[in-house]
């Protein structure tokens, strides 16, 4: 039977594991793909437009926010950043899963959206402090005032755990991937994903009756 996609949300503090479970997680369906953000910000050298982000006029960001076009937005370092729902929705009703890395507000934006009612949100917990710095240390993509930054902003972070559908503890790359898969995979099967329940019931019912009249 056919199903609706699923709007799936990973949040997590920097250093969870939330990127690296995001791309086990599309390497495991091919079919997943990431929501492609819309941004005023200019292309960076070798970015394209459609492929990493789609670029707007700040003109053009408004009046899609203002006609109701962003699932999410957000005003980041004098740039404005979204997520546009067209090509989400054609996702979804193509019965494709979108996956989405945003924060704690841009989640409760979605959940809250015309599509929210699809979305799954997942949030990524790490074993420990400690272990939450020493793999932002270790990833060594960071100066230390920035890690500080980071660690300092973690807080502000887990303290939304609540406001998700499930919370892993990523404790175990390997663990914590199975445990995801089973999460879209039970999620996929949601009485509101699969459109074609109500018209196979009614098949039943009127098959039902034909006995009965015989």
């Amino acid at each position: 039977m056919a199903r609706r996609g699923l709007l799936i949300i990973l949040s997590s503090p920097s250093g969870a594991g939330k990127t690296t479970l995001a791309r086990r997680l599309m390497g495991w369906d091919p079919d997943l793909s990431f929501s492609i953000s819309a941004t005023t910000r200019p292309p960076r050298p070798g970015e394209e437009d459609g492929v990493h982000y789609h670029f707007l006029t700040e003109k053009d960001f408004r009046q899609q926010v203002a006609d109701e076009q962003m699932l999410e937005h957000a005003h980041v370092f004098g740039n404005h950043y979204g997520s546009p729902a067209g090509p989400v929705r054609e996702a979804i009703n193509a019965g494709r899963d979108v996956l989405f890395d945003v924060d704690w507000q841009g989640a409760q934006q979605i959940r809250n959206s015309e599509l929210g009612k699809h979305t799954l949100s997942i949030f990524i917990l790490p074993p420990t402090i400690d272990e939450l710095r020493r793999r932002l240390i270790e990833r060594g993509q960071d100066e230390d005032k920035v890690i500080a930054k980071r660690m300092q902003k973690s807080w502000d972070e887990i303290s939304h755990w609540d406001s998700y559908d499930y919370v892993l503890v990523n404790d175990d790359l390997d663990e914590s991937e199975e445990k995801l898969r089973t999460i879209v995979s039970a999620e996929r099967m949601r009485r509101a994903q699969q459109p074609d329940l109500a018209a196979h019931v009614r098949a039943l019912h009127d098959q039902f009756r034909e006995k009965e009249v015989r």
